[in-house]
């Protein structure tokens, strides 16, 4: 005869035992997402060159984009702009004081999560120094993309400096 408690114990071994086959059979039949890492690359790959064909063409607005409305903007030799007001206002001075820029992509890569990515690349502009004379800085940067809510790609974060030596100081004028 099976006393009350022991059958206690059995039927709350089969509900728990029930339970945990459920969600083992529940587990086993979920697939990991996609890899969509290749397709990724080359759609950031793609946009990094349309976004230059529109820098090269002095397109402000379309220049502007390709960044997310919070994205921050690290330009050299000056402070962080974040959000595209000020990213706005960057570009406008940067490309009225060149007369030409372009950039191309060495290196992309996309999360395994498919939410992020970031390409590394060089650039190369064309400018006049103050005294009129043709300037040609070229250098590297990063970008860090994010993959929006509509399934689009912004950058969030943007940094480029350039190859070339600062320029020597000026000496001191000497005391007499």
């Amino acid at each position: 005869m099976i006393c009350r408690s022991q059958r206690h114990r059995k039927s709350t071994f089969v509900f728990y035992g029930g339970i945990a086959a459920a969600l083992l059979v529940s587990a086993c039949g979920q697939q990991a997402p996609a890899d969509t890492r290749a397709a990724d690359e080359t759609a950031i790959r793609e946009l990094d060159v349309k976004w230059s064909s529109a820098a090269a063409a002095k397109d402000l607005e379309g220049t502007v984009s390709y960044y997310a409305d919070d994205a921050s903007l690290l330009p050299p030799n000056t402070t962080i702009q974040t959000g595209k007001p000020a990213i706005h206002a960057a570009w406008t001075g940067l490309l009225g004081s060149i007369e030409s820029i372009t950039w191309q992509p060495n290196k992309v890569e996309a999360s395994r999560s498919g939410d992020m990515a970031y390409v590394i690349g060089v650039y190369q502009m064309n400018s006049k120094n103050p005294q009129g004379r043709p300037v040609t800085d070229h250098g590297k940067y990063v970008e860090v993309w994010k993959k929006q809510t509509d399934g689009s790609w912004k950058t969030v974060a943007d940094i480029f400096n350039s190859d070339l030596l600062p320029p020597a100081p000026t000496p001191a004028a000497k005391k007499k």
